[in-house]
């Protein structure tokens, strides 16, 4: 089954959508509100939406962001919605937040990840990123997070 991925830049149109995107993906999810602050919130900050259609024309969707402060970068959530997992969007859409906040001047990029999320953990991994750090208790379900940086 033919697959096709598109990335790109998201709108304070794409907020609902994004809000029930990251509700599908986490226990504490952003809404619509929040999501539509990041994507004015200007030059600092990458919010991407992607979508990933099969040739049946059954598609879903990913979204991305990233805050940029001087040379460094900060991962803030990539979630992709439970039904498009493992056709390559969420790798799509890391692909082009790293070619833009290269291209922006970040030259490392960090991210949080839970203990456990073995397809994120992959992710990341793939794309060079080492483990920096812990931090215990992190997320809301007592999950430690583990902190990878990954050099742009």
């Amino acid at each position: 089954m033919p697959i096709e991925i598109f990335v790109g830049q998201a709108m304070p149109s794409d907020a609902e959508l994004m809000a029930s995107i990251h509700k599908a993906c986490f226990p504490q999810s952003w809404d619509a509100d929040t999501m539509a602050r990041f994507t004015r919130s200007g030059s600092d900050m990458l919010c991407l939406i992607g979508y990933a259609v099969d040739s049946s024309a059954a598609g879903s969707a990913g979204l991305l962001i990233a805050r940029k402060a001087a040379d460094e970068a900060e991962l803030l959530t990539l979630a992709v919605a439970p039904g498009c997992r493992r056709w390559g969007l969420g790798k799509a859409l890391l692909k082009t937040a790293v070619a833009t906040l290269r291209e922006a001047g970040a030259k490392t990029l960090f991210l949080e990840v839970a203990d456990g999320n073995e397809a994120a953990l992959g992710l990341y991994r793939s794309f060079g990123a080492v483990a920096v750090g812990r931090r215990r208790g992190y997320y809301e379900h007592g999950a430690d997070a583990a902190i990878f940086s990954l050099a742009l």
